[in-house]
């Protein structure tokens, strides 16, 4: 070997010295807490690292996994929609139906259970109102089941008396109290919610006002308004829904008031 041979491969050795990117001799760490790790001239995360070896199943090691809810909004608003728009054909008699029982499996496990549920999952992401009605309106639908449901024995307990219906419009003009008292909390919503909260009351009033006078009238305008009611809950339901990702009509919001 010649001597400027020897040169040159000396040269390359010095040329692979550490300020070399593909020196990865040196590893140490650094920070206040050890966060960093030094390989050669590069500093990385130590969480950066951790992901090729299990990730955030590292306890101590990688920081625990954060995690995005979707809008349970939607949910709780379909399954209203949907039980209100099934019950209040009943009530209006559509079809000539007065029967009402076969939404209680509907009342029971969509508008009851799923609506309960997305109002628990509002409470996760911090919507109170949300949680306060979805949760509310889960509850009623469970209780109306109940009602319809003989072995809970509600209506038996009537029997023989005539104050089935003076309980019933008391059940349902209170929770006309409560839908008019949410409704003042939607003033400064959309046009949409507001009106959804205004037929809601609407709805109860006039069923309550059907069962103390025990006029079919009244109680088939109830379920008319119910009908308009559970429209728009599929309305609300749908502008929270969808987006121009998943569909090609997305519903605009008109606001009540401006900020």
């Amino acid at each position: 070997m010649s001597t400027d041979s020897v040169h040159s491969h000396a040269s390359k050795e010095n040329s692979l010295s550490s300020d070399d990117p593909r020196d990865i001799s040196k590893i140490k760490t650094s920070g206040e807490g050890n966060e960093f790790i030094v390989i050669g001239n590069h500093k990385y995360y130590r969480h950066e690292l951790m992901q090729a070896f299990g990730g955030t199943l590292n306890p101590g090691l990688s920081p625990p996994p954060t995690h995005s809810f979707a809008n349970p909004g939607p949910l709780g608003l379909a399954a209203f929609g949907v039980t209100t728009l099934c019950l209040s054909l009943f009530n209006s008699q559509a079809m000539g139906i007065k029967i009402p029982n076969a939404v209680v499996g509907l009342a029971a496990f969509y508008g009851g259970g799923a609506q309960f549920l997305a109002g628990v999952w509002e409470m996760v992401v911090g919507n109170t109102f949300g949680a306060t009605a979805l949760t509310s309106y889960g509850a009623f639908w469970l209780s109306y089941a109940a009602i319809e449901i003989p072995s809970f024995g509600i209506v038996a307990a009537y029997e023989g008396t005539e104050q089935l219906e003076n309980a019933l419009g008391f059940y349902l003009l209170a929770w006309g109290i409560f839908t008019f008292m949410l409704t003042l909390c939607t003033l400064k919503s959309t046009f949409g919610f507001c009106a959804l909260f205004v037929c809601l009351t609407v709805t109860f009033l006039l069923l309550a006002g059907g069962a103390f006078s025990g006029k079919e009238s009244v109680t088939k305008a109830g379920g008319i308004v119910g009908v308009i009611t559970g429209l728009l809950g599929l309305y609300n339901a749908f502008a929270g829904v969808a987006n121009k990702q998943n569909s090609y009509i997305t519903v605009y919001p008109l606001q009540l008031t401006r900020q």
